[in-house]
C-alpha cells in the first residue's frame, strides 16, 4: 500500500508541476493546464487518503498534516478559480493567473517535501 501511496503522490507532483509550469511558460491559462491541475488534485487526494490509512490514527494535527490539508484546499480552490477564469475568457486574467498558480504550487511543495523527509527518516 505504501508503494501505491507514493506513486499517487509522485503522480500528483508530475501533473501539478506540468500544469503550473506549462501555464507559466505559455504565459496564458489554457484548458489543458486546468486538466493537469485536476489530475494533480486527484492524485494528491488519492495519495493522501492512502497514506492516512498507513498511519496509526489517520490524520495528525502536526506540521505535515496541517500544511497538507491547507495544500489540498488551495489546490481545490485553484482548480475552481482556474475553471472560472477559463469560462470567463478574460484574456488579461488568463495571462496573470500563473502568479497565483506558482504560489499555490510552492505552498503545495511544503507538505510534499515534509512528507518525503519524514517518510525517509522512519
Amino acid at each position: 500500500m505504501l508503494v501505491i501511496a507514493v506513486t499517487f503522490i509522485s503522480l500528483a507532483l508530475v501533473f501539478y508541476t506540468i500544469g503550473v509550469w506549462g501555464e507559466r511558460l505559455q504565459k496564458e491559462l489554457k484548458v489543458w493546464h486546468l486538466a493537469m491541475f485536476g489530475a494533480g488534485l486527484l492524485f494528491d487526494t488519492l495519495g493522501t487518503t492512502t497514506m492516512s490509512k498507513l498511519v496509526a490514527g489517520g490524520f495528525k494535527l502536526n506540521f505535515h498534516g496541517i500544511t497538507g490539508l491547507v495544500a489540498i484546499v488551495l489546490m481545490l480552490f485553484h482548480a475552481i478559480w482556474a475553471t472560472v477564469v477559463i469560462m470567463s475568457n478574460n484574456v488579461n486574467t488568463k495571462k496573470k493567473f500563473h502568479k497565483f498558480s506558482t504560489i499555490v504550487w510552492l505552498i503545495w511543495l511544503i507538505p510534499f517535501a515534509s512528507g518525503a523527509i519524514w517518510g525517509m527518516s522512519r
